[in-house]
């Protein structure tokens, strides 16, 4: 009978533990989205300040351009005159996916964008500060479906054999 009530109170200790765990999640997530939400809503309404807030100060900004690794005062300064008119960029998120470490600290994440540039790939990193989610590093990617990869492929040969040439003169 001992041996019973143990068990049971272990299983009630783990169900509980892992309830509390779902629920944590549960809320960061919620948080994360909210973030990532008020985050490109900032873009479609050119609130630049707002817009930045959602960063950390070191935050990372990786365009569709292969020359684009923004880092954060830099990116600013490129997306200002953007804003400044009143009109920078429209992301929608149509599918999200959200990810943590262990400890609730980080997350990261991908998702599918409705954008001018039809559907895009958004993916990042955030981190928690002070009780806020804030991006670290995002990625923009322009999707290319595979049937259509050959002719993307063509239209950016050029491009890409001098940069490739410019990257690799650089290493030397």
């Amino acid at each position: 009978m001992k041996n019973i009530i143990l068990f049971l109170l272990t299983i009630i200790i783990v169900v509980s533990c892992k309830t509390n765990h779902a629920i944590l999640v549960s809320e960061d997530k919620l948080k994360v989205e909210t973030t990532l939400n008020a985050w490109h809503k900032a873009a479609a309404e050119a609130k630049l300040e707002e817009y930045f807030s959602f960063m950390t100060k070191e935050g990372v900004f990786v365009g569709t351009d292969p020359t684009e690794n923004w880092q954060n005062e830099a990116f600013k300064a490129f997306c200002k005159p953007y804003f400044d008119k009143g009109k920078a960029w429209h992301f929608t998120s149509v599918q999200r996916n959200i990810y943590f470490s262990e400890d609730r600290k980080m997350a990261w994440f991908d998702e599918l964008l409705d954008t001018q540039m039809k559907i895009c790939r958004g993916s990042g990193v955030l981190k928690s500060e002070n009780g806020n989610w804030k991006i670290a590093h995002y990625v923009l990617s322009i999707t290319i479906p595979n049937d259509n990869t050959n002719d993307v492929v063509k239209l950016k040969t050029n491009f890409d054999d001098q940069l490739m040439k410019n990257l690799k003169n650089q290493k030397h």
